[in-house]
């Protein structure tokens, strides 16, 4: 029996959606329910990726199946192609599996032709309509099927309406639509070469081509990128028959939530427009009504409209993102799908839901993506600030945040400023799918058109990207590049400041403060904890790191880098002097001067942190790092060193290495310089001394010995570690517990971790330079290349942002069994910035590992990350 690549509404349900895509499936579900939606069918996901096999063409077989679904839905409607009475027009619509909000393309008024125009017209007596809906038809079928530039219909609609004295398309005549769709057509003709299609059955191919070709454009092969999702998935086409929002002053269409999007009230939040097509409302050219307002025009439909966003939430267990026409004040639904929310809407959502036992907590914890904590956990503005602050201007509050930044007008300004290192609002007058790159490159997002279920509001919210929009006492010129007020007038690369809270526009920069988590943020966190079984830790190098890592959730200090703690302008000069001795004197002395530093060092983070864990790695960049550049710190150095100027430029040349990645770093140091490490010790453990007199009896360092690859460079090292701190304990009189690990970042210390696991009381992998040396890529080099690696999909993600399970993963696995045969309770975790990736976390746990270690502000990150594995698992 050959595929099935064709369904129709009431032949599928809500769990096929990895065949008919999020809104196909979904469409059939709501027919499933009675609800009043326009029928129609869908072509799948497989059919989808069949399409790219066959060379991007309709084969044969499916050309027939849609024919045939095709008949059906005439039969059903008792309408067919080109009537000349009661024409069929149906709309064509992508619906990845995974909601992509502004990515694909659609056609709507599908079947329109010369002929079927005049059926339209006579079928509802509307002819302004009739012809109005030919004009959008051809230019969204020009634009997504024939990639004709937009901005030749939109010219040519300016004109129109300039020439007629109006300011909305909607006060043009019948007769000015009719001169529009001939203008429209030349414009085709001019850009084709030929005439507009007449034949319904050629349109709707080449649409279904366009929407399956769709899948592969840039924008949403970024936005796939940006949020993990799979290229191979395929996109599903949904065709469905045509009910019209544009027939008049009792029609209209609109989008709402069942709740609000941005902070998870139980309110139902929407906007519509009257007399307007779909496309309308997210373009945000004409600003919408709010919902409520339906409820005072046409209160039977409102009534309706909420029992039916009621139902459909209780149905699905969510909140839901609803799209409906309404034609002749008659209600139809076209869409609904889990809503895109804020982080903040997210988890106030799914504790309302769990207090109101319509979901369990570990579903609520399942539906939060974790990194979409990142929203909650960076700055606001400075309240001081902000009253001082001068409004330029008031929008709506589209998306939550607080970003500042230079204005730019277009994508790509802001794509190359954001390389230059410069933060970025993007200003537009409405933002399109093209402007995605910018979008995502930009702090925060501001336009002077639109409402709350724009492109712009619904692709910012989604991103967690601060924006205000539908921002009208801004007037934006995008050719001049520049933004006016009444009173000023802003350039490009001035300053602005937006509040996604409030929708306020500000002049400059603002202050911003930390964020406060309560309310729902800790009840959530608490039920984080309640479920996860790993540890977090933080890789924290500072008091100021180490509390804000506290602050967030973190049980300890997976990594503390001492090599940070050097660069000090204070403590450089003794650092480049042991560097540079000739003589173990000499070294031992800069090492002295050192040493009451790196104390008070781990003091402070000691007093942070109290009795939990410390894991401090000892020294491991390669030397050179830390020696001067410039001419005049060189001869500053010499001079402090009384050493000639050309012997130290010589002795620094001599300490530069070909390749120093793999060079003379890490446990390698200790071998050549043992009194480096000693140094490190002693200050470790003085301090840990001095803290538990102060009350802290169970502190417990651990100290780390980075970049083994070798049983015996760890039993040296460790050697002369041990020696250091039994001197240290004979001098105070007194002990403190501590433990001796390594970092399993080198190949060869995976495989024979058996034999280093009998020397070492834990093992931290160190995945960055493990995925380095497992790949052989440099990591300082590889960015140059890897995003063609990804785009070219030889790797599914950048394994320096992901685990390579297959092969990196492979080796953690070799070490966890290894370490565990030899030693039983050797203690686990990881400390690379994988540590807070939340497939590298779910790794992490299936490995057994007993925590992982990330910044501060992934902690929390991390910590959702592991409960959603221990649920998973």
């Amino acid at each position: 029996m050959s595929n099935k690549y064709v369904y129709n509404f009431n032949e599928g349900k809500k769990e096929m959606k990895s065949l008919l895509g999020g809104k196909g499936a979904n469409l059939c579900e709501m027919t499933n329910l009675g609800l009043p939606v326009p029928f129609g069918f869908t072509l799948t996901t497989e059919a989808c990726n069949r399409f790219y096999d066959e060379n991007e063409k309709i084969w044969i077989e499916l050309h027939e199946e849609i024919k045939s679904h095709l008949s059906d839905l005439e039969k059903s409607l008792d309408k067919s192609f080109s009537d000349e009475e009661n024409p069929l027009l149906v709309s064509v619509r992508s619906g990845a599996v995974t909601s992509m909000p502004g990515m694909m393309d659609t056609i709507l008024n599908l079947g329109l032709n010369d002929i079927s125009v005049k059926g339209l017209a006579k079928s509802t007596g509307n002819e302004r309509f009739a012809y109005d809906s030919y004009r959008r038809f051809i230019q969204m079928f020009s634009d997504v099927a024939m990639e004709i530039p937009k901005v030749r219909f939109d010219n040519l609609l300016e004109d129109m309406k300039e020439k007629k004295n109006t300011e909305l398309d909607t006060d043009l005549s019948a007769e000015d639509l009719k001169e529009l769709v001939k203008q429209y057509k030349k414009v085709y003709e001019e850009e084709m070469g030929e005439e507009f299609p007449q034949d319904p059955i050629k349109q709707l191919e080449l649409a279904i081509e366009a929407v399956f070709k769709s899948w592969n454009n840039p924008r949403a092969r970024i936005y796939r990128k940006i949020n993990n999702i799979s290229h191979k998935l395929g996109t599903a086409v949904n065709v469905q028959s045509m009910v019209f929002g544009n027939m008049g002053e009792d029609s209209g269409t609109g989008v709402a939530f069942t709740r609000n999007p941005a902070t998870g009230e139980n309110k139902l939040f929407g906007e519509y427009l009257i007399n307007a097509q779909g496309e309308d409302v997210v373009a945000g050219i004409r600003t919408p009504l709010e919902i409520s307002h339906l409820e005072i025009t046409m209160p039977d439909v409102f009534k309706e409209f909420v029992d039916i966003t009621k139902k459909l939430e209780e149905h699905y267990k969510d909140m839901q993102d609803i799209e409906f026409t309404i034609e002749n004040k008659k209600l139809y639904m076209l869409q609904t799908r889990t809503g895109k929310r804020t982080a903040q809407a997210a988890i106030n959502i799914a504790v309302d839901l769990v207090k109101n036992n319509i979901i369990e907590k570990e579903e609520a914890l399942l539906r939060i993506e974790p990194n979409t904590l990142n929203q909650l956990l960076h700055p606001t503005f400075e309240r001081a600030a902000l009253d001082e602050a001068k409004v330029i201007g008031s929008g709506l509050a589209a998306s939550p945040g607080a970003a500042s930044g230079r204005i730019y007008f277009n994508a790509h300004d802001v794509v190359e400023a954001k390389a230059k290192g410069e933060m970025c609002i993007l200003v537009r007058q409405e933002t399109s799918p093209e402007d995605i790159e910018g979008m995502i490159s930009a702090e925060g997002i501001l336009t002077s058109r639109g409402g709350m279920t724009s492109h712009a509001a619904v692709v910012a919210r989604g991103m967690g990207k601060c924006c205000v929009a539908g921002c009208s006492e801004i007037r934006v010129s995008e050719e001049k590049k520049e933004m006016r007020t009444k009173d000023i007038t802003l350039k490009e690369g001035d300053y602005i400041s937006l509040d996604g809270s409030t929708g306020k526009v500000y002049k400059g920069m603002i202050n911003k403060v930390q964020p406060e988590l309560s309310g729902s943020f800790s009840e959530f966190m608490q039920w984080v904890d309640e479920v996860k079984t790993m540890g977090v830790r933080t890789n924290a190098d500072t008091p100021k790191d180490a509390a804000q890592a506290l602050e967030f959730g973190a049980e300890g200090i997976g990594l503390c880098r001492t090599e940070h703690m050097f660069f000090d302008e204070k403590r450089i000069p003794s650092v480049r002097k042991m560097i540079l001795s000739n003589t173990l004197k000499e070294r031992e002395k800069a090492l002295a001067e050192l040493l009451p530093f790196q104390i008070e060092d781990f003091l402070g983070l000691y007093k942070v942190m109290g009795e939990r864990p410390v894991t401090v790695r000892l020294l491991d960049p390669p030397l050179h790092e830390f020696l001067p550049t410039k001419k005049t710190d060189i001869e500053s150095l010499s001079k402090a060193m009384d050493v000639d100027v050309e012997d130290m430029i010589d002795r620094i040349e001599e300490l530069g290495e070909v390749n120093p990645m793999l060079g003379h770093r890490g446990c390698r140091l200790a071998v050549t310089y043992p009194e480096i490490y000693k140094m490190q010790v002693r200050a470790i453990i003085e301090a840990a001394i001095q803290i538990k007199e102060e009350g802290f009896e169970d502190i417990k360092p651990e100290i780390m010995i980075p970049l083994v690859g070798h049983i015996e460079e760890l039993k040296y090292v460790k050697g002369q570690i041990l020696e250091e701190i039994e001197k240290v304990f004979e001098e105070k009189q007194t002990k403190v517990k501590y433990m001796i690990g390594t970092m399993i970042e080198i190949p060869r210390a995976a495989i024979t971790a058996d034999e280093i696991a009998t020397e070492a009381e834990f093992f931290s992998f160190g995945t960055n330079d493990l995925t380095q040396m497992g790949f052989g890529f440099s990591r300082d080099d590889a960015g140059k290349f890897l995003d063609e690696y990804v785009n070219k999909e030889i790797l599914e993600r950048d394994p320096f942002q992901a685990i390579d399970r297959k092969g990196v993963g492979k080796l953690m696995k070799m070490a966890v069994e290894g370490g565990k045969e030899t030693n039983k309770d050797i203690k686990l975790g990881i400390c690379g910035e994988h540590g807070g990736e939340p497939s590298s976390v779910e790794f992490c746990h299936e490995l057994g590992l007993h925590y992982v270690s990330c910044s501060p502000f992934r902690v929390p990150i991390a910590r959702l990350s592991a409960a959603q594995a221990a649920i998973k698992k």
